[in-house]
């Protein structure tokens, strides 16, 4: 018997036992990012739980509300909004919370306060719940500046300022991955033990991928770059293979699919949406951070995605996410686009 693989395989770094790691590192820790980390984690539990007996428990379909965005919520997406606000409040470690499918901030109030601040879209593409198709949460995690005196400029913060951000995938298994500023981690959920346990460690974009991911049935309002862009993608100038297109509309799922194999994904402003469809908050922001602690970039268009400052907790972006030389190439189509303007 193989007594060491036996340890090797017994020896398991859960999220929580990974997390406690991390706050070793910084001796002035008190422990309140590991509770609101292990809250957060509860949710996702939840939700997961709720996803994967969703058309058992009657709750697919339509809750009959529509949230802020103007988008026709979800039993789901109503359930995911509670359980995240419920638990991240219940942590006694948060002052502020920005949901996508809440129309204003919520302030906590002053006896449980804590001096973070949590945006989320507590169920991103729930839309496909109903076909069985991966869904997921995003988060980002920022520092107040006063918890006496929290103010919506604590949210409205550039992304490069995040402490934490990660995703949690709902789909054939249960993934959550995570940065908390030093490097990115992939977490599969056990569910005969009900933990979270590394099984991605360390995750690395490639640095050129060979897959690109664009909802094409939009190209007829795209700009001039990145109508460029995809072209080059299809018909290589020099005679290389062309990149191949998947997209499956679900905005985690999508991402998680470029930061294990490469490539980029993009949601361009078209004439529809000239400002983008996605919110910088709670989406961009998030998925941007992952991207360039994976060793990729993130790239709004006109610039670095993390260095946007964004005016209300809705406001949305274009964004070009992915491995480090395909961004390299959209920014020069943009720049090149640009020069001819000027």
């Amino acid at each position: 018997m193989d007594h060491s693989a036996v340890a090797h395989h017994t020896d398991l770094m859960t999220i929580t036992r990974y997390v406690l790691n991390e706050q070793s590192r910084h001796p002035e820790s008190r422990g309140d990012f590991t509770i609101l980390l292990s809250h957060i984690v509860l949710g996702c539990k939840f939700v997961c739980s709720s996803v994967n007996k969703a058309g058992l428990a009657k709750l697919i379909g339509l809750a009959g509300e529509t949230n802020v965005q103007g988008e026709e919520q979800k039993k789901l997406d109503v359930l995911s909004n509670e359980v995240f606000v419920k638990a991240l409040i219940s942590s006694g470690r948060t002052s502020i919370l920005v949901s996508e499918e809440d129309e204003e901030a919520i302030f906590v109030e002053p006896t449980n306060r804590g001096r973070y601040c949590v945006v989320f879209d507590p169920l991103d593409g729930s839309s496909n719940i109903d076909c069985a198709v991966s869904v997921g949460t995003i988060f980002g995690i920022y520092m107040v500046k006063d918890t006496d005196k929290p103010t919506l400029d604590d949210v409205l913060q550039p992304g490069k300022n995040l402490l934490a951000a990660g995703y949690c995938m709902y789909g054939s298994s249960c993934m959550l991955v995570l940065s908390t500023g030093n490097g990115v981690n992939g977490f599969t959920l056990d569910p005969s033990l009900g933990e979270f346990i590394l099984t991605h460690p360390d995750i690395k974009i490639p640095k050129k991928g060979k897959i690109y991911s664009v909802n094409e049935g939009n190209a007829i309002n795209w700009d001039e770059s990145t109508a460029k862009y995809v072209e080059r993608c299809k018909f290589h100038k020099d005679g290389s293979s062309p990149k191949s297109l998947r997209y499956i509309g679900s905005m985690v799922a999508d991402v998680h699919r470029t930061l294990l194999y490469g490539g980029i994904f993009m949601y361009p402003a078209d004439k529809k949406n000239p400002n983008g469809k996605l919110r910088v908050l709670y989406e961009v922001f998030p998925m941007s951070y992952l991207m360039e602690k994976a060793g990729g970039q993130a790239f709004t268009g006109k610039q670095r995605a993390l260095d946007l400052v964004p005016k209300n907790i809705h406001e949305r972006s274009p964004i070009f996410l992915g491995s480090y030389d395909d961004i390299e190439e959209i920014k020069a189509v943009y720049a090149a686009a640009d020069e001819k303007k000027a």
